[in-house]
């Protein structure tokens, strides 16, 4: 009886910890930020750029439009993260302008790999968010 009396204790405190961290992760904040810094990449001719855009705004880099939505950060004393919501469209070239929609969707500065652009001659890579 005591054995189980002590296993159902640490039971109630390993599910109260857990309790904790959730409510802990849920209570962040994020901090809405004007401008997304970008990291755009040419596959063939090997160009890096970096460009920052305004929320709201767009730019272009070859045959892509890229339009950012919205872009946040995480505050100073939480784990660090950028967050931008893009769509990016390939205009094509010469008479074959299309507009066709590429990507849409979320793009996070740590880790590109989890929802990134898949584009044979480009690449596009969230750096960070911020006010400017």
């Amino acid at each position: 009886m005591k054995f189980f009396r002590i296993f159902l204790l640490l039971n109630i405190v390993i599910i109260a910890s857990h309790i904790i961290k959730v409510k802990y992760a849920a209570a962040s904040t994020w901090i809405v930020s004007q401008y997304a810094e970008l990291q755009l990449l040419d596959k063939i001719t090997a160009r890096i750029s970096t460009k920052t855009v305004p929320v709201g705004g767009g730019t272009e880099f070859g045959t892509l439009e890229i339009r950012v939505y919205y872009c946040a950060y995480r505050p100073p004393e939480e784990p660090p993260e950028n967050a931008a919501f893009l769509i990016i469209y390939d205009n094509g070239y010469g008479d074959r302008k299309i507009q066709q929609a590429l990507f849409s969707g979320w793009m996070f500065a740590s880790s590109p790999a989890i929802s990134g652009l898949e584009h044979p001659v480009y690449d596009v890579t969230l750096l960070s968010c911020h006010k400017k």
